[in-house]
């Protein structure tokens, strides 16, 4: 088999190194899948570039999911079968053409779903069916901000959102963007990079009415979104990707940092608000029952048409170099694969 292993922190042409070794077998409760290809998360820029917490020591191989077939079972694994066409989440180890993984983090998927669109159901919109189906209760007429709003995650969340019949704010920052988010049904698209987009929601008049935000950003972007809360809101925080701008800075790293703010529970209390923090591996780790049932939710939308993920492009894997680049340069629009 082939893997791509992460061998140097730092630029995407000189952090991967292909290895061949030998094909592993599955042990009880595990699945062997043949990649067809895998998905790329802003997690793993963050890995390349050393400033993601759980990535193992180099050299590793990286990667959250992988689409393919299965080519054999492991002792006990009941509802899944050779050959099937299957779906599946790894706690890394995904860069790779043959992938084991626990059976919990495996889910059959249609045949016509594209590399691209099937492993963005996995990191990507289970993200999203986390954070909306098991943090929150969303109602019909309520209001959410989804920054990065056109990305992956993002994209998700607009779509299970809008199931719901709930008022969007989305960022981004670059006129396609913008157009993408309105074509998705975002009722105020905000530049980010040409307004505060807390101002501008103020200027609209919803400061204090937001219900939900979802914040893969981090930093000062934290404070700004609770204070547009309206009571019983929530900041959902599932990533830092401004700790990529401070990165090899410590006195932007200190900043970003104190950004976060500092928070007390008397706070939370008296304003009856909450932050919520969401890691995806950690609901893998000590809550399989959960993720299992977010992964078959997210698959059971796809095949009633409520959502549909947007492909932003599918690279060769000898084009993993260029493919991390493009992810890191926040130009790409839905999801970004690595195809076998």
């Amino acid at each position: 088999m082939r893997a791509y292993k992460l061998v140097k922190n730092g630029k995407s042409t000189e952090a991967f190194q292909v290895e061949e070794k030998p094909t592993p077998e599955p042990g009880a409760g595990e699945v062997l899948i043949q990649s067809e290809g895998f998905g790329l998360n802003f997690a793993d820029v963050m890995a390349r570039l050393g400033i993601y917490k759980d990535c193992p020591p180099l050299p590793t191989v990286i990667g959250y999911e992988n689409v393919g077939h299965i080519k054999a079972l492991g002792e006990g694994v009941e509802g899944l079968k050779e050959g099937q066409r299957v779906l599946a989440f790894t706690r890394f180890g995904g860069y790779a053409d043959h992938i084991l993984t626990p059976a919990m983090g495996v889910t059959p998927i249609p045949e016509d779903l594209s590399v691209g669109e099937a492993t963005a159901l996995a990191t990507q919109y289970m993200t999203a069916y986390y954070a909306v189906e098991e943090c929150l209760n969303l109602h019909e007429g309520d209001y959410a901000l989804v920054h990065a709003a056109a990305g992956g995650v993002g994209t998700a969340l607009i779509q299970i959102l809008k199931n719901k019949g709930v008022t969007i704010f989305g960022t981004a920052g670059s006129p396609q963007k913008l157009n993408y988010l309105k074509d998705l049904g975002v009722d105020y698209p905000i530049n980010y990079r040409e307004k505060d987009y807390l101002e501008e929601i103020k200027k609209l008049g919803f400061e204090r009415k937001i219900d939900a935000t979802f914040n893969p950003i981090g930093g000062d972007y934290v404070k700004k979104d609770y204070a547009l809360l309206n009571a019983g809101g929530a900041v959902v925080i599932f990533g830092a990707s401004k700790m990529t701008e401070a990165r090899g800075n410590p006195f932007k790293m200190i900043k970003l940092l104190f950004g976060f703010g500092f928070w007390s529970p008397i706070k939370f209390v008296t304003s009856s608000k909450s932050l919520i923090g969401l890691n995806m591996l950690r609901i893998a780790d000590f809550k399989p029952t959960t993720f299992q049932r977010c992964l078959k939710g997210v698959v059971s939308l796809v095949e009633k048409g409520i959502i549909k993920p947007t492909v932003g492009k599918e690279f060769d894997h000898t084009q993993l170099a260029d493919a991390h680049t493009y992810l890191e340069s926040r130009k790409s629009i839905g999801k970004v694969a690595v195809k076998w």
